[in-house]
């Protein structure tokens, strides 16, 4: 039984790999087919294969869970596994040493349809070159992508939305396709955006890694849910043709996106987004999908070795590395500084800088916000209710655009999720305030940040933690001596 109560079967002398025991597929499928050789042709009953499938799904249960990986996983005995998706069951085992391939992978997989099976790595020593020249990227942004790349093979971590930004005719959606295609093949490797909330639970659920393509807009419960699947998300659903039972669907996942225009991507997802602008593909220089598709194939062994090799040196530097200051993607952040450490780059500082260009034409492209920021360049400092905030804001071109809020309580949610973007470009939202009069209404105060040249001193910042001995180290008490 897995973490998440779905039963399972796994071959003693074949693979490593946890045949499910529900649906048609998997065990269900197997046992079938034993069934027909054992006996000459004869073929198993339905009732006959459901009754066997409700006996083990019984001893499943009777079991401690065990956790089940889909393409990546973390080793018992330390280090990273991933699966190549091959009929055999062999695996890469990624560990500060190196890697190998390996026959029986040491980490349980589930493999599922949209699964592909990705070739065998091999080092050549210019792997990243070749991917490169696949690619219409200069130095800088492609060496953010690599640091990407290995990053998505890291599973303990929240990875930022890849995200490919550029004009018609800069190859979005093909190099996005080849991303994809190179942590976690799939026939499908680009999406359309999910029509609710279980048509993408169904996807995230079956993939490691996706991409939605074409991205214009973005509902807020899809900006929400992609949110949740950065950093983990959990979707518990009734079970098909039950009243009580109940399925639940945990995921943590590897996401990317194409778009022509960014300023549609706004509020938390906007500071969880790697943006990488792609150059316009000269006419003279343009290749067919085919030809790009045969070269594609024939690099991608190289550039898989060469990946898993910076993947090794980066377990191997990550645990030294120690940041002054961390961004929102704290862990992302991390294994940039330890790329750089191995690679001799500067992709951390790049894409601090870019996440902060991100932030400002997110906040650009929400007319509430771009109004907030105007009122505080004008003023200075604003202090007031919500109610009083939507007053002082003028509606641009007199006509409520869509998404302004309708009332003060929509506002004053408005403002608090809009406080980190409002931070990047200078402007605090304190709303810890309360009127003095009789009815106490919360206050919003809007204010330029103070310098950053002039911290706080200690005396005048409270710390937010009490002062106590580490862990193990006793203290002593204050009465005695």
């Amino acid at each position: 039984m897995s973490t998440d109560g779905r039963p399972y079967a796994v071959a003693l002398d074949g693979a490593n790999l946890a045949l499910p025991m529900r649906g048609k597929a998997g065990l269900r499928q197997r046992l079938a087919r034993l069934y027909a050789d054992t006996y000459d042709g004869e073929v198993a009953s339905q009732s006959a294969l459901a009754d066997a499938m409700t006996v083990l799904e019984g001893i499943a249960d009777a079991d401690d869970p065990v956790p089940v990986s889909l393409r990546v996983g973390s080793a018992p005995a330390g280090g990273i596994v991933v699966d190549l998706g091959t009929a055999d069951g062999r695996a890469v085992t990624v560990t500060e040493t190196g890697w190998e391939v390996v026959e029986r992978s040491p980490v349980l997989f589930r493999r599922s349809g949209a699964m592909g099976p990705m070739p065998t790595p091999h080092l050549d020593g210019d792997g990243l070159a070749k991917l490169h020249a696949l690619l219409n990227m200069d130095a800088p942004t492609f060496r953010q992508l690599a640091a990407w790349l290995v990053a998505a093979w890291i599973p303990h971590i929240p990875h930022p939305v890849l995200t490919f930004k550029g004009e018609q005719g800069t190859g979005k959606s093909k190099t996005a396709e080849m991303v994809v295609n190179l942590i976690d093949p799939s026939p499908a490797s680009k999406r359309s955006q999910p029509r609710d909330i279980k048509a993408w639970a169904a996807q995230a659920f079956n993939s490691w890694a996706l991409c939605l393509d074409n991205v214009s807009t973005i509902p807020p419960w899809l900006s929400d849910t992609l949110c949740k699947a950065v950093t983990g998300d959990g979707i518990v659903d009734r079970a098909l043709y039950t009243d009580d039972d109940v399925v639940v669907l945990t995921f943590r996942r590897v996401l990317a996106m194409t778009t022509i225009d960014a300023g549609a991507l706004a509020g938390d997802l906007a500071e969880r987004l790697l943006m990488l602008d792609l150059q316009l593909i000269e006419e003279d220089r343009r290749r067919t999908e085919e030809e790009l598709n045969a070269a594609f194939e024939a690099v991608r062994p190289a550039v898989l070795g060469a990946l898993f090799d910076l993947l090794a040196c980066v377990l191997a530097v990550l645990p030294s590395i120690k940041l002054d200051t961390l961004p929102r993607m704290a862990d992302f952040a991390r294994v940039l500084a330890a790329v750089d450490q191995v690679m001799d780059w500067h992709t951390l500082d790049d894409y601090l800088a870019t996440s902060a260009n991100v932030a400002t034409d997110a906040l650009e492209g929400d007319p509430f916000g771009a109004a907030i920021a105007a009122l505080v360049d004008r003023d200075g400092e604003w202090c007031g209710t919500a109610a009083q905030l939507l007053d002082a804001l003028p509606i641009p071109g007199l006509v409520r655009p869509q998404g302004w809020p309708k009332d003060a309580t929509r506002a004053g949610g408005r403002v608090k999720r809009l406080a980190p973007l409002l931070r990047s470009i200078g402007i605090t939202v304190d709303d810890t305030q309360r009127s003095r009069d009789r009815h106490r209404h919360k206050l919003l105060i809007l204010s330029r940040a103070p310098d950053a040249q002039q911290p706080a001193s200690a005396s005048e910042q409270a710390s937010l933690w009490p002062e106590v001995a580490p862990i193990g180290q006793a203290r002593t008490p204050p009465d005695q001596p």
